[in-house]
């Protein structure tokens, strides 16, 4: 249950001038995505900019995304609450939509105990049997931290079937791999980990840069599986200046500016986020030239 790939592509939400998502876009964007390395989709989480989308918006995306990819690639569903309640019914309307997985974030802000994190995530599976659901770990954001024995204890519910981990911590990701299966697939939440972290038995990647090099990022781990770590590592070398340069300021901010300077319509950020900010926009563009994923204009 729930194989998603190697390479999960958190998904930008496009906005129209006006402030409205651009579900033409989006539909457009995800297919773009699919045919550049994207494995699965994963809509409407951090970088989708869930806190400030209605579950309305979000439903509408997940139907538009799902019949832009079908039979092409997996669609997850970014369904996370600091409500148990509302989590559940979240995903159990996205499971009827037809959504291929769900990504179940700690709950943010209230910061429950380990007990309290145990029991929420049980009773979305619960509720939910048969959609197969990756937690997300990203305690800079939420707050609170899913420790690894907690991890391992949600691993044996049968449809908990990874985790994304955004930690940063190469310690607690090597210690969720030794307490858990191996068909617990771990993923890397943030880009310039997911080289370290398949060194310990990770999957691979849930990934914002897969907007941009997707393709190569899928080289990347192919050709660690393959044994060449040597090529591996160039990869990851060559395009590390641009996993930082995607999270000089909040996410997903310089992403959504970096396709506006390929020529993607993506809108800008909702507020509270706001747009790059000149130095922001310099960095980033420079290193996008160096990469050849923006043209530098003739002298």
């Amino acid at each position: 249950m729930g194989d998603f790939g190697n390479v999960l592509t958190a998904m930008i939400t496009p906005f129209k001038a006006d402030g409205s998502v651009n579900y033409d876009v989006a539909a457009e964007l995800a297919a773009y995505l699919v045919n550049n390395g994207t494995d699965t989709l994963v809509m409407c989480g951090t970088t989708g900019e869930s806190p400030t989308l209605s579950w309305d918006e979000e439903y509408q995306l997940f139907v538009e995304v799902l019949q832009s990819v079908a039979g092409k690639a997996k669609v997850i569903a970014g369904c996370g609450s600091n409500s148990t309640k509302e989590a559940i019914a979240a995903t159990q309307k996205a499971s009827k939509i037809g959504v291929h997985g769900s990504l179940q974030v700690v709950p943010y802000y209230n910061k429950p105990p380990q007990a309290g994190l145990e029991a929420h995530f049980q009773a979305i599976a619960q509720a939910c049997p048969d959609l197969p659901l990756l937690l997300y770990n990203v305690p800079g954001r939420t707050g609170q931290n899913l420790q690894p024995e907690t991890v391992a204890r949600l691993a044996e519910v049968s449809n908990i079937v990874g985790i994304k981990e955004s930690t940063g911590n190469i310690d607690q990701a090597s210690e969720i791999r030794r307490l858990t299966p191996k068909e617990f697939h771990i993923y890397s939440g943030d880009d310039y980990m997911t080289l370290p972290l398949l060194a310990i038995g990770a999957k691979g990647v849930v990934s914002v840069a897969s907007h941009l090099v997707g393709n190569q990022l899928q080289q990347m781990i192919q050709a660690f599986s393959a044994g060449k770590i040597e090529v591996a590592s160039e990869i990851h070398l060559q395009l590390f200046p641009l996993f930082k340069a995607l999270f000089l300021t909040s996410n997903p901010i310089p992403v959504k500016k970096a396709l506006k300077l390929q020529g993607w319509e993506v809108g800008s950020t909702r507020p509270p986020l706001c747009e790059a900010d000149l130095v922001v926009s310099q960095k980033l563009e420079a290193v996008l030239k160096e990469l050849s994923l923006i043209s530098t204009p003739a002298i």
